[in-house]
């Protein structure tokens, strides 16, 4: 069994939302909950003024410088995640960060340090990448100038904290810009995937249709030529209009057909999604071996997938589904089995309901079987249906 890279979907998407712009109340509250802990390091800052180390003036310019400081990187570094700021403006809000950390740091003492840290994380979240590789070291070298007068102890235990969170942030912004290029390629590959998709519904239409309706269209010019003096011709004219139009019928049914007919390898990839966006863990093969398996038996075990992972999705409460297509070697020939299960409870009612009655029936058609019932840590789906031609007797594994 191998892994779907499409089972980190959902972590994918909400690493592109945060380079986005929040949608709604409840992804404004992700970002800020996302900064909120960044903020730790105004422990030390809080404690110096709520100590009683300075005068009452201080504390209160002290409150301010703090409070303003706080608000400025709140808005750089939040907006930014969503809709950024022009260049200039930036500039001037990083200029007000710098001044207030250089300020409250020279006037208020060492416990202030911590604030060349956001500055930094600034510098790595808001600025273009250039400009970010030279304003980071600027940034710890002020800090270092700064602490080494102030307390060498505290700037050398930070320094490589400023320094390393600011490029930090420039890498988390490259990976957050790769990964919005990456699912807008994604849409662009489906986007092609699905004309290619309506241009081969086209062509097959032609081919089907094309030369029955031109052979239509002149036998009934024909037909409507010979009427009024050759009733006879014209009447076989008419019988060969009705013969190729039930040929084209049958030909537009048989590839409806074709078209509508569920696929094994479809229905792995649409479980994925599904399991995924329930918010259960899946483990699902994407290339399983369905070399010689008849239509017939792929579509019926599809079908079970199908109606498997619907049971899991909306009845079982699970968190953890396994799915497995293997080949076995049994009495009746080669089969292919598709085994799901899951952790949850497998539903609530005492027998099989409707769903697996009907799959019960098309997979006997198919020459396969059923099993399923729960187990000591969920519940378990086995179907097993010929891998080669139909056995003659019997069906069971």
């Amino acid at each position: 069994m191998t892994e779907d890279p499409r089972a980190d979907a959902a972590r994918a998407e909400r690493l592109v939302r945060m380079g986005e712009p929040p949608r709604n109340a409840r992804e404004a509250m992700r970002k800020l909950v996302w900064i909120l802990p960044w903020l730790v390091f105004l422990g030390a800052p809080v404690s110096d003024l709520t100590g009683g180390h300075h005068s009452t003036g201080a504390t209160v310019a002290g409150w301010a410088g703090l409070l303003t400081f706080v608000g400025v990187y709140m808005t750089l570094v939040f907006r930014n995640m969503g809709r950024a700021f022009p260049l200039r403006i930036v500039s001037v809000l990083l200029a007000v960060l710098g001044v207030l950390a250089v300020t409250l740091c020279l006037t208020l003492g060492s416990h202030w340090l911590g604030l060349f840290v956001y500055l930094s994380v600034s510098c790595g979240v808001t600025l273009p990448l250039r400009a970010a590789y030279w304003t980071v070291p600027l940034t710890t070298a002020a800090f270092l100038a700064i602490g080494l007068h102030e307390d060498p102890d505290t700037a050398w235990n930070l320094v490589l904290i400023v320094l390393l969170v600011g490029y930090s942030m420039t890498g988390v912004r490259q990976l957050v810009r790769t990964t919005v290029e990456l699912q807008r390629a994604r849409a662009t590959v489906a986007q092609l995937a699905a004309n290619e998709e309506r241009l081969r519904l086209a062509r097959d239409l032609h081919d089907l249709l094309g030369h029955s309706l031109s052979l239509i269209t002149l036998k009934s010019e024909l037909a409507g030529r010979m009427l009024p003096g050759h009733p006879d011709k014209a009447a076989q004219q008419v019988a060969d209009i009705e013969q190729v139009s039930r040929q084209a019928l049958v030909d537009v049914r048989e590839a409806v057909t074709g078209y509508r007919r569920a696929r094994l390898c479809a229905e792995l990839a649409g479980v994925q999604v599904a399991l995924t966006a329930a918010g259960i863990t899946a483990e699902v093969p994407h290339e399983p071996d369905l070399a010689a398996v008849p239509e017939e038996s792929e579509e019926a075990l599809a079908w079970a997938l199908r109606e498997a992972v619907t049971n899991v999705v909306r009845h079982s409460g699970a968190e953890r589904c396994t799915v497995e297509v293997l080949r076995r070697q049994t009495l009746d020939g080669q089969m292919l089995e598709l085994s799901v299960e899951d952790n949850g409870s497998g539903g609530s009612g005492d027998g099989p309901g409707n769903g697996l009655t009907g799959l019960c029936e098309r997979l006997e058609k198919a020459g396969g079987t059923l099993e399923a019932g729960r187990t000591r840590r969920g519940f378990r789906l086995v179907a097993r249906v010929p891998a080669g031609a139909t056995p003659a007797v019997g069906s069971g594994a």
